[in-house]
């Protein structure tokens, strides 16, 4: 009875095999299309460059890899990043301490947060929430100014400009 999605995408980064199957299975089931992967300690960078690359519509993150908070700062480096600052993140994490001690950071860098274990609806609603948040502070951004065709960076000139209409 779900409604199904467009196919937006959504990169999980977890590092329990068995949990990204399920991430998989479920996010699939919705219609999102769906890029797991996992981090590594040293290879922060890496996993960043690999973000930018994919460039997912939402990206589910876990907080702990091992014992290590790679989450939290795989999430730092995104929100540092221009190319990435924006990108819709949900925090689903079973490390509640480090959640909640983070609560303030965490809603000030817009994150959604779902704790392990979750109910799937639960994260559904959430991944919508950061999509359709991210969507609307995306229609609020003015466009850029058009360029003529000379490029010369100059706003491009407007009909209403040229007289156009005018009798």
């Amino acid at each position: 009875m779900t409604r199904k999605r467009t196919g937006e995408h959504i990169l999980v980064l977890d590092d329990v095999a068995d949990l990204l199957d399920l991430f998989k299975e479920m996010l699939e089931n919705e219609g999102y299309r769906v890029t797991l992967g996992s981090m590594v300690e040293g290879e922060l960078g890496r996993t960043l460059d690999e973000v930018k690359a994919v460039m997912p519509d939402v990206l589910i993150l876990d907080f702990l890899f091992g014992n290590d908070p790679l989450g939290w700062q795989l999430l730092q480096l995104l929100r540092m990043d221009p190319a990435t600052a924006g990108l819709p993140v949900v925090v689903c994490s079973g490390a509640v301490d480090h959640v909640v001690e983070l609560s303030a950071q965490l809603g000030a860098m817009a994150a959604g947060v779902v704790i392990k274990p979750f109910d799937v609806d639960v994260l559904l609603v959430e991944v919508r929430r950061v999509l359709d948040r991210s969507k609307a502070e995306s229609a609020r951004l003015p466009e850029p100014p058009r360029t003529d065709a000379a490029g010369a960076g100059e706003p491009a000139e407007t009909d209403e400009a040229r007289g156009a209409g005018r009798t």
